[in-house]
């Protein structure tokens, strides 16, 4: 069974004065909503190895935002390990939105082999899904599609979901429901009816004290790993190779900035057999970059992200939100010292 990964040798951090001098802080609009918000809020850091970025989202907790932190300062103090590959598979991202909208939405994302589906929003029934699903395959009939529910169902809700929606051609359903014993009991009962979908697990990965616990429980096909919330590229390096499962590479609604990380954990894994959650700056409406990391005939080439002067003070925070930031990276500092 999958062993808890040894601790990944890192520096240590900078002073937090060095860090907070670097500090950028951003309000970026977005085309559509997503998680909720139509404002995507990011701490940008400048360190001598490039830029790094801190973006947990305001609800979390600063024990779990240290990992944001310590990936930031991975990014701009340390660097990123060896590529092995220089361009990057990526899905299309279709939010919540009405079916009516689906076409729109992809066309911001221009040709892709691979679309992830939002399901299951707080407001919305089954049929939306569907409907959603549906508009996604009608527009891409080749694509593979999967679904991300963000655990908002319940195991009998998830295993009637997945049953209907199984006949568009999931590729794989992830974080169906919000916990291990519900994931292990929504793959039983798929498995038991013949309903051919995989399991991915992503909250229960990054979200859990012991990221190796699904993987341990069987819990799951694949997992989802996203740099930030695992505490860098190093970290998720180490847990995918002890969780011995695929691992799709996603990010968490990040700037060009944040996705680099992504890229730099989907270009040294030894395997990368499904496209990356990493196209999400098409759905904001601005970004720090001239030469944003957006897909570009299905993937994004490997480059860094260096953040632009203009952009900065163009999407600039007030002041109210860059001293909110300023002092959470303070507090977040110290629980990661």
């Amino acid at each position: 069974m999958p062993a808890e990964p040894p601790p990944v040798a890192s520096p240590l951090p900078p002073p937090v004065e060095e860090l907070l001098a670097a500090a950028r802080v951003v309000v970026l609009p977005m085309r559509v909503k997503f998680r909720g918000i139509l404002e995507r809020e990011a701490l940008l850091l400048k360190g001598p190895a490039g830029w790094g970025e801190f973006g947990p989202f305001p609800e979390y907790g600063d024990a779990e935002a240290s990992r944001w932190l310590a990936s930031a300062i991975e990014a701009g103090w340390q660097g990123f390990p060896e590529p092995i590959r220089t361009s990057i598979p990526v899905n299309a991202t279709v939010p919540a939105v009405p079916a009516a909208r689906v076409p729109e939405i992809l066309a911001r994302f221009g040709r892709v082999d691979a679309v992830k589906i939002k399901v299951a929003e707080r407001g919305q029934s089954l049929d939306d899904d569907a409907a959603r699903v549906a508009a996604v395959r009608a527009e891409l009939p080749d694509a593979a599609i999967r679904v991300d529910a963000n655990g908002g169902w319940r195991v009998p809700e998830a295993v009637e979901a997945l049953t209907r929606l199984a006949g568009a051609g999931l590729e794989y359903a992830e974080q169906p429901v919000p916990d291990i014993d519900g994931l292990s009991e929504v793959r039983r009962q798929l498995r038991r009816t013949g309903v051919p979908v995989l399991i991915a697990a992503d909250e229960s990965v990054r979200k859990e004290d012991d990221p190796l616990k699904v993987a341990r429980a069987g819990a799951a096909d694949l997992i989802v790993v996203k740099v930030a919330p695992l505490g860098g590229v190093r970290r998720a390096l180490s847990i995918v190779a002890e969780a011995r499962l695929p691992a799709v590479v996603s990010s968490a609604l990040d700037t060009s900035v944040g996705i680099r990380a992504g890229l730099a954990l989907a270009a040294a894994l030894p395997e990368l057999p499904y496209a990356c959650g990493l196209g999400t700056v098409s759905l904001l409406a601005g970004d720090v970059t001239s030469d944003p990391l957006v897909p570009d005939d299905g993937a994004i080439r490997l480059r860094d992200a260096v953040a632009d002067e203009g952009l900065l003070e163009r999407y600039a925070a007030p002041a109210d939100r860059k001293e909110w930031w300023l002092s959470r990276l303070r507090r977040v500092y110290a629980e990661l010292a």
